[in-house]
């Protein structure tokens, strides 16, 4: 079908996400989608929130399902320019880019590479290469955890993600203040987003949290739809999977996991920490008020209650935002050394 519309004007075009590495690798990020018009913005007409006396970027009052009607072009030839060398690889059945390049020449820092799908419109992808004398980094969860979605309950989420335009989202107190002091405190070191969400929400939430002062770090999303085993993607095996590949990619770091105990986060960080104690420093957990737990799924208290107690191998700090949370971290962080 996408062969097709190739051949009929629709012409292939490349859309970078953010990537990451060390001076070993460099991971860089994209998808190729098909676009008849590219040079084209497509925007809702201009539709002011109620009560608010703001002004909008064109892009920020889209509504999020035009996020998802996309046409991705699967196998793809594309070159990827990184730091004056190319590196061929394709877009897979999903029209996603993923190539892990050893042996390149960036230093540490942010970089731009570059995507262009063969015969299509290219695109720049930052990539973040982490300095190997870092050891500190901050994984965290989005929804719930920096942005108030109720993201898990699937009718709130259709609503969330389909309906509302993007000024609707709410962050969550004090967390984009934590997380820019405790950089601020290890210079050099990364912050990773991972979240359940899928990558067609990339760039709506980049631009949510570059405006809210969050800082700068990569996007580990998933896919949207089904696999071939199933109608919908595992989000708690995702989760699984990139930090064990974060705990080989940068051994050397130990890091400290931020999510919130309206689903799955306290076990997913808590076996994830079993499994791999000596790249866990701590885990910060954001307590939901009860309003928010009976959105996420559906009783008015956190779910952790009704699964079997572990005791966790790291400490394991609460509180209902970020504020409280970093003035704990601060003290155990000071008292680990």
């Amino acid at each position: 079908m996408n062969r097709v519309l190739a051949g009929q004007g629709w012409t292939p075009r490349a859309v970078g996400n953010t990537g990451y590495g060390s001076p070993d690798f460099v991971r860089v990020l994209g998808r190729v989608l098909l676009s008849r018009h590219p040079e084209e913005v497509t925007s809702e007409p201009p539709e002011e929130p109620r009560g608010a006396d703001v002004t909008l970027e064109p892009e920020q009052k889209v509504r999020g399902w035009r996020a998802f009607m996309t046409a991705q072009l699967m196998n793809a030839p594309v070159v990827i320019d990184i730091a004056g060398r190319r590196h061929e690889t394709h877009s897979d059945r999903s029209g996603y880019v993923d190539l892990t390049v050893e042996g390149h020449d960036l230093p540490p820092g942010w970089h731009d590479v570059t995507i262009t799908p063969v015969g299509g419109i290219s695109d720049t992808a930052k990539v973040m290469i982490v300095d190997p004398s870092v050891r500190f980094g901050l994984v965290s969860d989005i929804d719930d955890t920096v942005i108030t979605t109720s993201l898990p309950r699937p009718l709130i989420a259709a609503y969330n993600t389909f309906v509302l335009t993007e000024q609707a989202r709410h962050i969550v107190p004090g967390m984009a203040p934590m997380y820019r002091e405790l950089l601020d405190d290890h210079p050099g070191a990364p912050i990773f987003y991972l979240s359940t969400g899928a990558w067609n929400t990339a760039d709506t939430l980049n631009r949510f949290l570059r405006r809210h002062g969050y800082p700068a770090g990569p996007l580990l999303l998933t896919d949207w739809g089904p696999t071939n085993t199933g109608w919908f993607r595992s989000g708690q095996q995702h989760k699984r999977v990139s930090l064990h590949r974060l705990a080989r990619e940068f051994p050397q770091i130990q890091w400290v996991l931020i999510g919130d105990d309206g689903q799955h986060d306290p076990k997913i960080y808590g076996d994830f920490a079993r499994d791999r104690p000596d790249v866990v420093r701590a885990i910060g957990i954001r307590e939901l008020t009860t309003t928010e737990q009976v959105l996420s799924h559906g009783l008015p208290v956190s779910i952790e209650g009704f699964t079997p107690r572990v005791r966790r191998p790291v400490p394991v700090l609460r509180a209902p935002d970020g504020y409280g949370l970093l003035r704990q971290l601060r003290a155990l962080l000071a008292q680990q050394g």
